[in-house]
């Protein structure tokens, strides 16, 4: 039986180019200093809508007003699909293409574990990079599993981890730029997801959608992209290779592929589209600055800049 890794491997042997010619444009994340090897797209915030970050079944916060009053666990959205009325009879049977592809789930169940990694708030790149190394770390703990991570708090294995219910706490050593950076990761079960129920309700067996398994099956089909990429929001997206287009102000088009699990009747599917937005170009300050203030040659800018350049 497959692991969760090869898993995402099986959703993803058709090429991205695969889909519709139709680009979208997702809003994307700026922050990054130009001349770094790695940079960093325009726009606003780069968590991806829609991706399961929230904990299934996770117990809520505390209830304001009496005290040591705990709300009930927050239960996971509810979706009854409607049933199909019939099958149509009528004219001839015709194929079509599509930008949806079969996922081959495998049966049983997979685990959930929370996981909260101190210091927080960093970027989901070092929070994978952190889980990685953790897992190479501790192979008394994870042996052969392949973990699936989301980059923030949610992590899935085909099998359970020999550390019950309790929090596990765990350092991990990530090295640094002159000085190795230290981590603490927790990890407790959660939850056990149920893929039969997905199974049950993609054949029609039952009207309810699993949430769970859906968020489940979201994390495995996008973890081997968000290491091998650069996620924006659902889409994810290469340097330029073999193209060039500037957009002015220090800027450039990257082109990639959006994708998202969606059940379907009969079949779980993965849609893939194209998708393009825009990046810092990776260059020097100097040029940088120039291009954002529409310096053709620095050399020569004699006089110094004004200060409408400056707030600029």
């Amino acid at each position: 039986m497959p692991d969760l890794t090869t898993l995402s491997l099986l959703g993803h042997r058709s090429q991205p180019g695969a889909g519709p010619s139709g680009t979208s444009l997702p809003t994307s994340t700026a922050v990054a200093l130009p001349g770094q090897s790695a940079v960093a797209p325009v726009g606003g915030a780069g968590v991806g809508v829609g991706a399961p970050g929230a904990v299934p079944g996770g117990s809520g916060a505390a209830t304001p007003g009496a005290a040591g009053a705990v709300s009930p666990p927050v239960e996971p959205p509810v979706f009854q699909c409607p049933r199909r009325p019939n099958l149509g009879r009528e004219g001839r049977p015709i194929g079509l293409k599509a930008n949806h592809f079969q996922i081959t789930m495998p049966r049983g169940f997979v685990h959930h574990y929370d996981v909260n990694i101190q210091p927080d708030k960093c970027p989901r790149k070092v929070n994978r990079e952190i889980i990685e190394t953790m897992v190479k770390a501790y192979g008394k703990i994870f042996g052969n599993l392949k973990p699936v991570f989301d980059g923030r708090n949610n992590l899935y294995t085909r099998d359970p981890l020999p550390i019950g219910n309790s929090r596990e706490e765990l350092e991990v050593t990530l090295p640094g730029e002159g000085k190795d950076r230290l981590f603490r990761v927790s990890i407790k079960w959660v939850a056990q997801v149920s893929l039969y129920s997905l199974e049950e309700a993609l054949e029609g067996r039952t009207r309810q959608i699993p949430y769970e398994a859906i968020c489940a099956l979201d994390v495995v089909m996008r973890h081997l992209p968000s290491m091998s990429y650069t996620p924006v929001g659902r889409s994810f997206f290469s340097s330029p290779e073999g193209y060039y287009h500037p957009l002015g102000g220090g800027r450039e088009v990257w082109f990639g592929f959006h994708q998202s699990v969606r059940p379907s009747q009969w079949k779980m599917m993965l849609n893939i589209d194209v998708s393009a937005t825009a990046f810092y170009k990776a260059q020097p300050v100097i040029e940088f600055m120039c291009e954002v203030l529409d310096i053709r040659d620095i050399n020569e800018q004699r006089k110094p800049l004004t200060d409408s350049f400056r707030y600029n």
